[in-house]
């Protein structure tokens, strides 16, 4: 990002977990922000505990030209968006009976297709301006398949694929990208979980953790450390070893 531009951040995502909670943090440190999610009751209890320098622009991120149209009025309203931060997401660990198409789709148009509009509407002036910030929020989840994670642990993998494929294209025309990569974060989604979550962190914590990244201009943001680098390890054990593991912790119903 250009330091001569102005600290403006659109999140989407932003009404509940670590949207809202980076957001609060971006506030406190000075930036102006705009937030996006579905629900606009969410996203003005978000406005409300910013208490100042937050902006609601309710939407539907799977909606490709409402995301199109949101950047477009969002720089005309508050000027330059120097930082995207795409954390809009579901996650739904479903065992077998519950796997439908309708589930997968979901997952995909929301997780996958919600971050790649949000691309789309951003990318046009940032690559003007050969300047930005792009913070995709995949999971540590992504890093290999997980029981009951069918629907949601693709998406999550095919985000860090994405991020790593755009680097390179990307840093030539002066854009940063960054993929973060949490584990268990104290959520309203993570709250639906009826499992085990080792080293569950708290999600001030967590924006905490994901600000820093940023300002460092890091590619990949992980947290916490312990888990990731448990799941760094899993992900390249061979196979008959992996399922073995996965087998003392989960569950097949």
């Amino acid at each position: 990002m250009q330091t001569s531009l102005a600290r403006i951040a659109w999140i989407t995502g932003g009404g509940s977990g670590i949207g809202q909670a980076l957001c609060l943090k971006l506030v406190r440190a000075g930036w102006t922000v705009a937030v996006s999610g579905r629900r606009p009751e969410a996203l003005q209890e978000t406005a409300r505990l910013a208490a100042g320098n937050v902006y609601t622009y309710p939407l539907d991120v799977s909606d490709l030209e409402a995301m199109r149209q949101m950047a477009t009025r969002i720089e005309s309203e508050l000027g330059p968006i120097t930082l995207a931060v795409f954390s809009a997401g579901i996650g739904h660990f479903l065992k077998l009976d519950q796997l439908r198409a309708e589930a997968f789709a979901e997952h995909m148009q929301t997780n996958y297709l919600g971050v790649i509009n949000g691309l789309d509407a951003v990318l046009p002036a940032f690559r003007q301006r050969h300047a930005g910030h792009i913070v995709i929020l995949a999971s540590l989840a992504g890093y290999r398949g997980l029981p009951q994670g069918a629907a949601y642990a693709p998406t999550k993998a095919a985000l860090i694929n994405l991020a790593e494929s755009l680097r390179f294209p990307l840093e030539r025309e002066g854009i940063t990208i960054s993929v973060c990569n949490p584990g268990f974060i104290d959520t309203p989604m993570t709250a639906e979980n009826h499992f085990a979550m080792p080293f569950l962190m708290n999600v001030d914590k967590a924006a905490e953790r994901l600000y820093r990244g940023i300002l460092k201009r890091k590619f990949e943001i992980v947290f916490p450390r312990r888990l990731a680098w448990l799941t760094k390890f899993m992900r390249i054990l061979p196979y008959p070893i992996y399922f073995a593991l996965m087998k003392k912790f989960y569950s097949h119903k």
